[in-house]
């Protein structure tokens, strides 16, 4: 279990936009929840799958492509999706592009 605060003053300085590629980082993992930062090259994108848990996801940084379900939706900074567990999703990278997930407990 997480015992120790932590604070990021500036999110975008820790995900680098890798050349042609991903970076993929865990920020906090306790109690059920998990908070990753990714940040995607232009071009670069998740294939669709899906996973076990609901999940958040924020974009901070980019423009890109979204899509959840069948619906696909324009991703920019201030985007913010709601993702119910066992939802087919996928994201790709029309720019260099930052994103916030948080796996939530199951429900």
């Amino acid at each position: 279990m997480e015992t120790q605060a932590r604070y990021y003053p500036d999110l975008l300085s820790e995900a680098p936009i890798p050349k042609g590629s991903i970076l993929s980082r865990t920020l906090h993992s306790a109690q059920g929840h998990k908070v990753m930062l990714f940040a995607f090259d232009a071009g670069q994108e998740l294939s669709e799958h899906t996973a076990s848990r609901p999940a958040l996801l924020q974009i901070l940084s980019g423009k890109g492509c979204l899509k959840l379900g069948e619906e696909e939706l324009e991703a920019q900074p201030g985007s913010l999706a709601y993702m119910p567990a066992g939802l087919m999703h996928a994201v790709r990278a029309e720019s260099p592009l930052v994103m916030l997930l948080t796996l939530l407990p199951k429900e």
